[in-house]
């Protein structure tokens, strides 16, 4: 923190550290950041333009992967290009409005993922437990409308949070021991009263997290009850085969955001670099995990990105 120059304060100016305490290892850390970032990237726009592309994955499974790529370049590039401008050009500065900004977009991306997840999870109830009107209850107008109401609760839920917190004053302190901005660790900057700020957190976090997974649950539990009625095994695998994707996805999700949650809250005892090298995991793993999750275990949406593939390579190679 010491590098520094706050003898010239500009009361509109927040600094990211970075990696607290990993500030000479900076350009080696960036190194996987910027790796995981690039796969994640190819991955996610190749399922996107997979999907766009093949008039046979317009379909709602399909759509919906689409949908989980998008949030997944969301949540990536929201957190990712600041790290690497701070780990390799020292660019720690960012204004308040361009911090208020990131963390909307990062907490409305985060909520509009569960929010796809939780849609992902009736898609599958509704394959397994009602296969016979999967068509009619959910078409590609549907999964579009449970989209949208997905985009419109995250938006109208996270944005009380940067515009409550920009009613805030701050500290003289401005130093954000992180790579992005965090609202918990704007809302530690202010001299007022945060309490608002902190129970409506808490607040979006159970409303988002807590009731989609509370859903998700639901759905597996009735997925299981019908699962277990079937007599035969080869039936019985068949279908918990086709939830394989989504649980994984759920496993790359879920476990580290509560995680992340717990210990930004109650987790004193742990080393802060520790803590934000976790946190920044969450933002970077899981979306260069999902396409290639989907990818080994969806049959054809696999053979289409190969089809592509194979394709721009033989062009490459005629060039």
């Amino acid at each position: 923190m010491a590098a520094f120059n706050l003898s010239r304060f500009d009361p509109s100016t927040f600094f990211l550290t970075g990696i607290p305490g990993l500030e000479a290892a900076h350009i080696w850390i960036s190194i996987p950041f910027s790796m995981f970032y690039i796969i994640s990237l190819l991955g996610n726009l190749m399922v996107l333009f997979v999907v766009i592309k093949e008039q046979t994955l317009h379909k709602p499974m399909y759509l919906l992967i689409g949908m989980l790529a998008l949030t997944d370049i969301g949540m990536s590039t929201s957190v990712v290009p600041k790290a690497l401008c701070i780990f390799w050009f020292n660019l720690n500065s960012i204004t308040v409005s361009s911090c208020l900004t990131q963390m909307f977009f990062l907490h409305a991306v985060t909520a509009m993922h569960t929010a796809v997840l939780v849609t992902m999870a009736f898609d599958r109830y509704v394959a397994i437990c009602n296969p016979l009107r999967y068509t009619t209850i959910l078409t590609n107008a549907r999964i579009a409308k449970l989209g949208l109401v997905g985009l419109i609760r995250a938006v109208l839920l996270v944005l009380p949070l940067p515009l409550l917190l920009s009613r805030q004053p701050f500290c003289d302190n401005h130093i954000i021991p992180n790579t992005y901005c965090d609202h918990i660790a704007v809302a530690k900057m202010s001299c007022g009263d945060t309490t608002v700020n902190r129970m409506y957190a808490l607040v979006i976090v159970l409303v988002t997290t807590g009731l989609d997974m509370t859903l998700i649950a639901l759905s597996y539990g009735l997925i299981i009850r019908a699962v277990l009625r079937i007599s035969s095994k080869e039936t019985h695998q068949k279908a918990l085969s086709t939830c394989t994707a989504h649980i994984c996805v759920m496993l790359t999700t879920y476990p580290p955001f509560i995680f992340s949650t717990l210990t930004h809250r109650f987790g004193q005892g742990i080393a802060p670099h520790i803590h934000i090298m976790l946190a920044n995991l969450y933002f970077i793993a899981p979306p260069m995990l999902n396409p290639i999750i989907y990818g080994a275990k969806t049959k054809q949406l696999r053979d289409k990105v190969c089809k592509y593939s194979c394709r721009t390579l033989t062009l490459n190679m005629h060039d």
